[in-house]
């Protein structure tokens, strides 16, 4: 199972979590600028974790409608680990209709 995590220039121990929920492949882009993304969107992920107190909004902007083209499920969260364990809990149905069961 893949995952793009936007925002935030350290992840800390979220790859250790993400990994110990049988998510394994993660892709990090820190969020800084829009114009640093361009040609850097991995073509395939299972879902997307947007970090949105550390991102910038035209960048939020560009993930949102990257992720409603390819038809990827999306979580906002704060760049906690608690913060993203309840945003993959509270959409748990829509990443079951994605195909995603891991919880």
């Amino acid at each position: 199972m893949s995952v793009i995590i936007v925002g935030g220039d350290h992840l800390g121990c979220i790859p250790k979590e993400l990994d110990r929920i049988g998510i394994s492949k993660i892709q990090h882009l820190t969020g800084r600028s829009g114009q640093k993304i361009r040609g850097r969107m991995p073509d395939k992920a299972d879902f997307i974790i947007l970090l949105y107190d550390f991102v910038n909004h035209n960048l939020a902007y560009k993930i949102k409608k990257f992720a409603s083209n390819r038809d990827i499920p999306i979580i906002y969260a704060k760049r906690s680990w608690p913060s993203i364990y309840l945003g993959i809990q509270e959409h748990h149905q829509q990443l079951k209709k994605a195909g995603l069961n891991f919880l």
